[in-house]
């Protein structure tokens, strides 16, 4: 009894634990999006640089993602109640589709113009307003994806994994536009116009991306083979099982689902043979944080008779 309790009362700390980190994260995410779409809108007017507005785009869809990211991570951790037994979870998989059609959308439009102002010729006025701006959100954006780090550390989620990913990009991105706005700055005009051609383009690979790993999840694919053989293992390990088959796993969101058939002694009772089957759940559930097991029982002669 005191063990349950205490095991409860760890359950409990982890659970607030995640939800502070959780909403840390997206809150700051949200909040350097904004801030960052601000600063850079007013950029773009004084500078008239199409790589800023390229960078301004990825701030803009920057916003939208953690919009989705902050409600889509609330949303999905709810618990599973009557009109959805099997949880939440794939609130994530419909909230990155979304964001992939935007970005896509949008690098698409960042395309044309770019190309349009490469033709034309533009010069970019007052660069140096550009790269000071970039320089402050590579500063701003560094402390977010050091601040989303530990959050992953304490929580493991996988949405806001994802969110700091396509911030560390930004880094990379905001360096380009410097490089653009100083090239420009010795009259290389069309250099602006083609870093902002190479970033709609990394921005719409990414979008695939992005989009196709969404839809793959609400197909329900297969977990990855390291986590599949950990399972196998797992089950394997546990005394009085003889085997197993039938194995089929699915991830929505937060939450894995496994399913199974294992193989046990053909005189056990019926308790014996429960007993066993729950001791293999309760250790697959112990491998990972939020996950759903259910073994169905098979006699060995029946398997091998088939």
């Amino acid at each position: 009894m005191r063990k349950a309790l205490a095991k409860l009362q760890s359950k409990n700390y982890q659970n607030r634990d995640y939800a502070f980190w959780v909403k840390l994260a997206t809150r700051a995410s949200v909040s350097v999006a904004l801030t960052l779409i601000l600063v850079k809108l007013g950029a773009w007017f004084m500078t008239n640089s199409a790589s800023m507005l390229a960078s301004l785009t990825d701030s803009l869809l920057d916003s939208v993602a953690s919009l989705f990211t902050f409600f889509a991570v609330r949303y999905a951790v709810v618990p599973a109640d009557k009109e959805h037994r099997f949880g939440h979870g794939k609130a994530e998989c419909m909230a990155a589709l979304m964001q992939s059609a935007l970005i896509i959308g949008s690098a698409t439009l960042l395309l044309f113009h770019s190309a349009e102002q490469w033709v034309e010729g533009e010069a970019v006025q007052q660069p140096e307003i550009g790269i000071y701006v970039s320089i402050f959100a590579i500063a701003l954006t560094l402390a977010l994806v050091l601040l989303q780090r530990i959050a992953v550390k304490h929580t493991q989620s996988s949405a806001i994994a994802a969110d700091a990913l396509h911030f560390k990009s930004d880094l990379l991105l905001n360096s380009s536009v410097i490089a653009a706005l100083l090239l420009s700055a010795y009259g290389w005009y069309w250099v602006d116009s083609l870093f902002a051609v190479l970033i709609a383009i990394y921005l719409g690979v990414g979008a695939v991306r992005i989009g196709w790993g969404a839809f793959q999840s609400l197909m329900d694919r297969e977990l990855p083979d390291d986590e599949k053989e950990r399972i196998v293992k797992t089950i394997k390990e546990t005394p009085g099982i003889l085997g197993l088959h039938n194995l089929r796993t699915r991830g929505a969101g937060p939450t894995r689902f496994i399913q199974c058939h294992v193989e046990l002694d053909d005189d056990l009772s019926l308790r014996a043979a429960h007993d066993i089957a729950d001791h293999a759940e309760r250790r697959v559930r112990d491998l990972f944080e939020d996950t759903d097991v259910i073994i169905h029982m098979d006699p060995a002669s029946v398997v091998r008779d088939k």
